[in-house]
């Protein structure tokens, strides 16, 4: 699926709020903002993953970037090493103590025009000590979500691939923004896979 969310998804819902699971799958089926959809809750032997009552829970993709100082190498947003961390492809990513990896949504998102999206971790992983990072995916932004995963435990944390990471709550605005993220050409645009700063 090809298409790009500019429109506003209000041809159906009339009031802000949070977006329900009918109204979710509506936009995830016929106008691509989740990509690829799963439309229930899976379970079975897996961290949970799949559409919820007013969210939905994203898998995280077996690609792992993992920080580490083997190389003294400084962190700078302005201008970013990759001696900072070592790559990982892996069905289960083990994350350091007191450390992180960065990581991506195995989906693909489309945000209409008149949507916020925030995303907050699973308790699942937060109840071993593990914090999934995400900034808002903006009005008109489209892509893979780069995860930031933090160990802030003693001992080294699991984390699974393929597997529920993090939830989405998709809230419409009154109104659609006047400039979107993607009218104004935003950095971070139709990224694939994880996406390292830029400035």
């Amino acid at each position: 699926m090809t298409k790009t969310l500019t429109e506003p998804a209000a041809d159906i819902i009339t009031q802000p709020g949070i977006l329900p699971d009918h109204e979710i799958r509506r936009l995830a089926q016929e106008e691509g903002m989740i990509e690829s959809f799963v439309e229930k809750q899976t379970r079975d032997g897996v961290i949970s993953y799949g559409l919820s009552s007013y969210g939905y829970d994203a898998r995280c993709a077996p690609d792992f970037k993992i920080f580490t100082n083997v190389d003294n190498a400084l962190v700078d947003p302005k201008e970013f090493s990759e001696q900072s961390f070592v790559n990982r492809e892996t069905d289960i990513c083990v994350i350091p103590p007191n450390s992180f990896v960065l990581t991506h949504t195995t989906e693909y998102f489309r945000i209409p025009k008149d949507v916020l999206v925030i995303c907050l971790g699973k308790s699942t992983y937060a109840r071993c000590g593990l914090i999934v990072n995400v900034t808002p995916l903006e009005p008109g932004w489209e892509g893979h979500v780069t995860l930031e995963i933090s160990n802030t435990t003693p001992l080294p944390a699991r984390v699974y691939a393929n597997e529920g990471v993090a939830q989405f709550l998709f809230f419409k605005g009154s109104s659609p923004c006047e400039v979107s993220y993607a009218d104004r050409q935003g950095k971070y645009m139709g990224q694939r896979g994880v996406t390292l700063p830029r400035l």
